[in-house]
């Protein structure tokens, strides 16, 4: 590879996130700051992405006490450990081919962790089955939604294989349908609504896409990345219909199921959904749901570990989801087994319940307070409208931005949320994901503020965030500052 042009053209064409040259602008500051070069600010704080501990949240101690005795065994001999975390480890430990952490395990995952998973999804959805041989384990939500993604390439016809995306979209997914292959179709969440999906606005993407590509699935991120809706079930009854109406596979992140905080909403799975709809549904709508580690109450982003179901595969299929799995030959262990901590958690009457319980419950509350927080306090400021969130871990702000810096933003070929995230973090040390849709008939911009942080740290955030936004409004003074009604 002496030249760009020996590189692979698929690799050539996947289009950089700004969240990535965001991340690089924040490592520079990072630097300079440890090389003594003065600014304003201490230190960076980042709000860009989903990743709790890395922001202040302190990770469930049940969690790390079972997997630091499984990790080093000799703690189990000291008997310091409380009955229920010792037992654990044990049992899990006796999972492990070998009795060690540091095995291989099958392909798509242990067979010990896959079950805990079905008990889990099970109990989830009211006693509707679910079978471990249904359960594919791997590196992260991610990875199995690229594994099914690229499930879906067909070669054969010439046309290129679509994927309905919504807009906005988890800022990870253009990067990854780029690297499968897949051309996206967007179609638009109804910001006025609460980001809520529309029949319509499905109908509208999926007729203009056929004319250039072969729409084969419908991806859904429920509770909404980056947005913070959640379908209530009526909605999710017409995406379903929708999917079955046009044979679309179903694409559904579930990952922040266990953060939903508006008490007019709950989560409801789309298994769950599609089975109480009756067998002319539940028999024929292929369904793939994904869940993590990484998101939300668990928070574990650095042990990479996800799970996907998979409703209505021929077992053919499912058979090459198994292959492709291969070639990571296995899921991190330590990542697999915290997965069967999520799956099987601790019940009353278990020595350390009690402090699991506190700890779970202190992760949620801040996230409720943080939510009502955040929301109201971008909404004070002016040329900010803010919808507000119903779970996840995200606010998703529009920027009703002063012609000036948009003009600025085109003569430097950038977006203009991304310039006022560059200036942000130059002059107040605070890293916010740009919004930057991509597909919507209307340019608009927007920021993704994650919330799941300490009180405090989103306090410094909003200081920091408010300042730096006044003084950018007095230097390009503008008269579109309208609040929208929904605001307040």
């Amino acid at each position: 590879m002496t030249s760009l042009q020996q590189i692979n053209p698929s690799v050539r064409g996947i289009q950089l996130a700004p969240h990535c040259e965001l991340q690089s602008l924040a490592t520079h500051i990072k630097k300079q700051i440890l090389q003594g070069v003065q600014k304003s600010f201490r230190e960076v704080i980042d709000v860009s992405s989903g990743d709790s501990h890395q922001a202040g949240i302190k990770p469930i101690s049940f969690v790390r006490q079972v997997l630091a005795a499984c990790l080093y065994p000799q703690m189990l001999e000291e008997q310091n450990l409380p009955l229920d975390i010792e037992l654990r480890a044990h049992s899990l430990l006796a999972a492990c081919e070998g009795g060690s952490t540091g095995s291989y395990t099958d392909s798509s995952g242990m067979p010990r962790v896959r079950q805990s998973i079905a008990e889990f999804i099970t109990r989830r959805d009211a006693g509707i089955p679910s079978s471990a041989k249904d359960i594919f384990i791997s590196a992260g939500s991610q990875r199995g939604l690229m594994v099914l993604v690229k499930l879906l390439v067909s070669g054969e016809t010439g046309v290129r294989t679509g994927v309905l995306t919504p807009v906005p979209c988890p800022h990870t997914l253009p990067m990854l349908l780029d690297e499968a292959g897949v051309m996206p179709v967007p179609y638009q969440l109804m910001e006025e609504r609460g980001w809520t999906m529309e029949l319509d606005e499905l109908q509208l993407a999926l007729s203009a896409a056929r004319n250039h590509c072969e729409p084969r699935a419908i991806y859904v991120s429920n509770p909404g990345n980056p947005t913070g809706h959640v379908q209530d079930r009526k909605s999710i009854e017409e995406v379903i219909q929708f999917a079955a109406a046009e044979k679309l596979i179903l694409l559904v992140d579930e990952v922040y199921q266990d953060s939903v905080y508006r008490q007019d909403r709950q989560f409801i799975s789309y298994k769950r959904v599609l089975f109480e709809m009756g067998k002319v549904f539940s028999e024929t709508v292929e369904l793939v749901s994904f869940h993590s580690l990484s998101c939300a109450t668990m928070g574990e982003c650095g042990l990479r570990a996800g799970f996907m179901e998979v409703v209505n595969m021929d077992p053919e299929v499912k058979h090459y989801v198994n292959t492709m799995l291969c070639t990571d030959i296995s899921t991190p262990v330590t990542g697999q087994l915290a997965l069967e901590l999520m799956g099987s958690p601790l019940k009353p009457g278990d020595p350390f319940y009690d402090t699991y319980t506190k700890e779970i419950l202190l992760i949620q509350a801040t996230l409720v307070q943080n939510a009502e927080r955040a929301w109201w306090f971008l909404n004070s400021l002016p040329a900010i409208s803010c919808q507000p969130a119903m779970g996840g871990v995200y606010l998703y702000p529009r920027l009703h931005l002063p012609p000036g810096l948009i003009e600025q933003a085109k003569a430097l070929e950038v977006e203009a949320d991304v310039l006022y995230c560059q200036r942000l973090l130059q002059e107040e040390g605070v890293l916010v994901g740009a919004g930057c849709q991509q597909g919507g008939t209307t340019r608009k911009h927007h920021l993704r503020l994650c919330i799941q942080v300490p009180p405090n740290t989103l306090e410094e955030v909003l200081t920091r965030f408010g300042s730096f936004h006044l003084r950018l409004m007095d230097k390009f003074p503008h008269s579109n500052t309208k609040i929208s009604s929904f605001q307040h």
